[in-house]
Order: C-alpha cells, then structure tokens, then sequence
C-alpha cells in the first residue's frame, strides 16, 4: 500500500462524528446542521430540463477536455465576470468534475518528486491541499491566518531558501473559513515570488460568486493577472464550480483556467485519470454558466440571512461579516470542540469546531477558539439556529 496514505489526517467531519457519537439531543428540537458547506438553496430549474434533455447523449464516451461549448460557456463567463480581455477556450480552459477533484489531481501534476517539494497553503485551511501535496510527494507548508493578521497569507514569514523548495502555492480566495478576499497587492507578491522560484499558483476561487454588494465582486486570480500584466496567466490556475455558484454540489461540475503550458500537462495526466464529465452534466453546466439571473438572487438570499443572522450571533460570539462566502468564522467562549459539542446536545445545532479545519505548528493552531458556521440552510432554519446559539451563549456566561 502506498505509504503515505498513513500521512493523511481524518477529515474534518469524520472528527465531528466522533465528537458529538455520545450526545442524544433534545428530541423535541430539529436537527440545524450548520457544519457543513453545501448549499441548501434549490437547484435551478434550467440545470434540471438541460440535464433530461441531454440524457440521449448517456451512449457516447465524453472527452477528457470536454465539449467545446461548454469550454466556450466558460470562458465567456470568465471575461464577463472577471472583464478579461480574453481566455482561450482550447487551451486555457479544461472542464473538471468539481474542483474539489481537481484541487487534489493538480498537486499529482505539478509536483516533481525527484527533488524537495513544499507546498504552501493557509492554516486553517480546505483540508485537499495537505493531502494531495502529501499524496504527490510533497510536504505541506501552512501560513497561520488569524484575526491578528488580517487572515492573510504572510509570503514574507517564509525564508528565500524554503522558497527555493516550493512547487506549488494554494491560495483560497475568497477564503474558507473565514471569507476574506485576497487584494491586488497581495497578488502582486505572489507573482513576483512565483516568477523568482519557479512555483505554480492554484486559485481556489469555489466561494467567488457569494458575495453581498453586487457593485464589488471579489477580485479572482485571473482578473489580478491581467491587471498586473500577465496576460498569459503566467504560473497561475484557477479553480472554479459550480456546486456553490448555482446550488449543484451533486452535478461535480467545474472548471480550472489558466496557463495554457500548465494547463497542457494537467490534461495530459487528466486523460490517463479517468474524470471526464458526463455529456449530460456538461449540457447541463453549459445552461448554468450561460445564465447570471439564477446567481444574482442566489446572492440575495445569502446577503439576507447574513444582515439578520450575524448581529444575533454577535451577542454572544466575537465575529464579523465576511467579505465573501457563506460562513461566520466565531470566536468561543470556551473549546471549540467543546463548544461544538455541547451545542449539539443541548440544542442540536452542529457547527464545525475551527481546530479541526487546522494544524498545529509550533504550539499554535489558528483555529483553536473558533467554529465555523455555514449559513447554507434557508433563512427560518438559520435564524432559529442563531437564536439556539444565543440561548446557549447566555448560558455559558451564566455559568462563568
């Protein structure tokens, strides 16, 4: 067996599991599961009738690199979205099956095992980077990002000859937990640190289209290339879905953009991988990047439930409105994990305690003292969870 499968940690709600196995609820409370990412919202009804009405196509084999209409709907959403002078829908654009599969094939493509690779990544932090660079035979980095310093990425805390050693750079923009977006200059310090030692940069960018005032979208990788003049996505690739975008997890449809050099050698080890998407679902995936309307109300929803919820929660957690995404990263009074498993048992919300979604590095975890709290539930559902959370907030201050 591959050895480094050992390496791997349990996923986060594998943890949670474990954590809250003994805990019986109150029968008469409903379960309110705000630990997990995934959206609760309806899925359009356009992705529905596109995916029937392809099904006759089931009988034939898909391309590795897709059709080109759904390569064309993509890359037209791109320049659209992010005002992109043009992306070639050939070679910088490849259909994947949800990014969280790409995210992890990617490491596999651009790490060379034949020399030291580290891999940088956030901390906390989507808990695919540490495996998949674990799993290319690389050794994961983590940049702790707290409230102390802005949830940035601090390029500067990492030594020229550690840099000398990194292959890849995961960035997570907006980010997740704590939804904050990374700016133009920041961006400009990673190229310039990219072009220096030679590493490649992956964009997650899942959380993009959940943002709360619709005259400021979140800056993507790609728009910060071309507006620092690198045209040709030098050493970057972004990753896009569409599960948080159009509220179709189940539909494992998505893209990565970019470096057409890059791009190349990721088609090439795709094509042996095996993960082409079903021409049913890219028929499908076509109607849903073509149409923005479904998007901008999906948008309206969540800015709804955060403007109610956030300043109920703020009564008895530390916390903010992110500039993105669709979690309140709070702080806890006490253990987040224990924080996280006495709120389930005494009032049946789960939430995901912040240690978990961490490492420890020397003594220190950036998400101990946190939970996550994904507000993907309708607006009654997140609002009766938030009330949960205060009566159970209040009682722990009673308590001290």
């Amino acid at each position: 067996m591959n050895p480094d499968l050992a390496r791997l940690q349990p996923y986060p709600f594998e943890r949670l599991r474990q954590l809250l196995a003994g805990n019986q609820p109150p029968a008469e409370l409903a379960n309110i599961n705000l630990s997990i990412g995934e959206p609760k919202h309806a899925t359009p009804t356009l992705i529905f009738e596109a995916l029937t009405a392809a099904l006759p196509t089931l009988a034939s084999y898909p391309l590795t690199l897709g059709t080109d209409a759904l390569r064309e709907s993509i890359a037209a959403w791109l320049a659209r979205r992010y005002a992109l002078p043009g992306i070639d829908p050939s070679t910088q654009v490849i259909p994947v099956a949800g990014s969280r599969e790409a995210l992890f094939a990617f490491a596999q493509t651009v790490v060379d095992r034949t020399r030291p690779a580290r891999v940088v990544m956030p901390n906390p932090f989507y808990q695919i980077y540490e495996g998949a660079a674990l799993l290319a035979g690389g050794e994961p980095l983590f940049l702790p990002c707290t409230p102390e310093n802005g949830f940035r990425m601090e390029f500067g805390r990492i030594e020229p000859a550690t840099w000398e050693q990194v292959q890849l750079v995961y960035v997570c923009s907006p980010g997740n937990p704590h939804g904050r977006v990374m700016t133009l200059d920041e961006w400009r310090e990673l190229f310039a640190l990219a072009d220096r030692h030679g590493f490649v940069v992956a964009s997650d960018e899942c959380y993009s289209e959940i943002y709360f005032d619709e005259a400021a979208p979140p800056l993507g990788g790609l728009q910060a290339a071309v507006a620092l003049g690198r045209s040709g996505y030098e050493r970057l690739v972004a990753f896009g879905s569409l599960s948080k975008r159009s509220n179709a997890p189940g539909l494992r449809s998505g893209f990565v953009a970019g470096d057409a050099e890059v791009l190349k050698k990721f088609l090439l080890y795709r094509t042996y991988h095996g993960t082409a998407l079903s021409p049913a679902v890219q028929a499908a995936s076509v109607a849903a990047w073509r149409d923005e309307a479904h998007v901008i109300d999906n948008r309206r929803r969540y800015a709804a439930k955060f403007r109610l919820a956030t300043p109920v929660v703020q009564q008895v957690l530390r916390t903010e409105m992110p500039d993105a995404a669709f979690y309140l990263w709070a702080r806890t009074p006490i253990d987040d994990a224990e924080f996280a498993r006495r709120l389930h048992a005494r009032f049946n919300v789960t939430v995901l305690p912040g240690s978990f979604l961490s490492r420890t590095r020397d003594g220190f975890n950036p998400g101990a003292g946190f939970v996550r709290i994904a507000l993907v539930a309708e607006q009654a559902e997140v609002m009766e969870a938030a009330r949960r959370i205060v009566e159970f907030g209040r009682s722990l201050q009673g308590s001290t």
